[in-house]
C-alpha cells in the first residue's frame, strides 16, 4: 500500500494543485507542506480531518492503510 506522502501529493495533483495553495488551504508554511510530501512529518489529527474532507477520502485512505477509497460516513457519526 502507499504511504501518506505517495497519497497527499498525487490526490493535490489529481486537483491541480500547487504546493504553496495546499499549503496555504492547510494554513502553513509552504516548506511544512512539503515535508508532508517528502514523507519527513505528518499532520496533526485536525490537519489530517480537514485534508481528507478535502479530498473526499477516508483517514484509512489517506494515511496508506486502505486502498478503499470512498468515505463513507456513518449515520452514527454525529450523534451527541
Amino acid at each position: 500500500m502507499a504511504k501518506f506522502s505517495d497519497r497527499i501529493c498525487a490526490l493535490r495533483k489529481e486537483k491541480k494543485m500547487t504546493q504553496q495553495k495546499m499549503a496555504d488551504f492547510c494554513g502553513i508554511q509552504l516548506r511544512s507542506y512539503q515535508a508532508y510530501e517528502y514523507n519527513n512529518i505528518f499532520p496533526e489529527v485536525p490537519r489530517l480531518l480537514r485534508l481528507a474532507d478535502y479530498f473526499n477520502v477516508s483517514l484509512d485512505y489517506l494515511m496508506g492503510r486502505s486502498d478503499v477509497r470512498d468515505y463513507q460516513r456513518s449515520e452514527d457519526y454525529d450523534r451527541t
